[in-house]
């Protein structure tokens, strides 16, 4: 009954499809669906398609490995609930092979325990189902955009630097690979060094200024993030405060300061 809901409201918005307009910025590079419901992952194919997308369509979890192992696709719209496989353990094959691919994870309202897992195991944004052409279309859109921006700049945080340009972080002179959420999670925090960044601006930065989802979404990328940047037995550079935020810090910094950047 679910999958006959998704299709019914995705399929009604393939039909209004005409009045939409926006922008396809990857006219030159790929889009990889993992969706076992072929006629709901037809559907988005031929709705992204008619933006301008370069799309592939994957029915099964151990398609979509493969595919994402032979081809360097932008983007990966990964449904959680496949019937054949582990959703999260085609997550993990497809993180690991790729640090870089933006990966949007297609979940049912009620798989919120599932949706901290794919966050946990790499994904960068999720959508709920049912959706429409209209939010995959804004979800690619602003993922991709992000992932674009490239500042010719490095910042340089104690131990920890990163070039915005090649997007790559070290700390201690060990390279740290991250995905592209996390990247731009040590971007804000790094810009915002020695003060508290609430968890809602780490939201609204990341996917719009009215997002109304859960911000605990956040403790998972962090929680990531840190692990990733820790060094032996020194002190972590992200700190937790407490009923506030998150502050960067390196050894030998006082506390942060108390005006949080909202």
């Amino acid at each position: 009954m679910f999958r006959l809901r998704a299709r019914a409201v995705f399929a009604e918005s393939l039909y209004n499809s005409s009045q939409i307009k926006m922008i396809a910025t990857l006219m030159n590079e790929g889009v990889l669906i993992i969706e076992d419901d072929m006629l709901l992952g037809q559907s988005m194919k031929t709705g992204l398609e008619a933006q301008g997308y370069q799309c592939t369509l994957a029915t099964s979890g151990s398609q979509g490995v493969e595919l994402a192992a032979a081809n360097r696709y932008r983007v990966v719209l990964l449904d959680l609930a496949l019937q054949d496989d582990s959703s999260l353990g085609v997550l993990r094959c497809i993180r690991e092979a790729n640090e870089q691919v933006i990966i949007i994870i297609l979940t049912p309202l009620e798989f919120r325990s599932e949706r901290m897992m794919g966050i946990e195991g790499g994904a960068d944004d999720f959508c709920i189902k049912p959706f429409t052409l209209r939010e995959i279309l804004a979800r690619v859109e602003a993922a991709v955009i992000r992932s674009r921006k490239k500042p010719t700049s490095v910042l340089q945080t104690g131990p920890l630097s990163m070039d915005l340009t090649s997007r790559k972080v070290q700390v201690d002179d060990r390279e740290v690979s991250l995905t592209p959420t996390e990247f731009r999670i040590l971007e804000v925090l790094a810009r915002n060094q020695g003060k508290v960044v609430t968890r809602r601006m780490l939201c609204e930065f990341l996917w719009n200024p009215e997002w109304e989802g859960v911000t605990n979404v956040i403790e998972v990328h962090i929680n990531r993030l840190r692990n990733k940047l820790q060094t032996n037995d020194k002190p972590p550079l992200i700190q937790t405060i407490r009923g506030s935020g998150y502050s960067l810090r390196v050894e030998g910094q006082g506390a942060p300061d108390n005006h949080s950047v909202a």
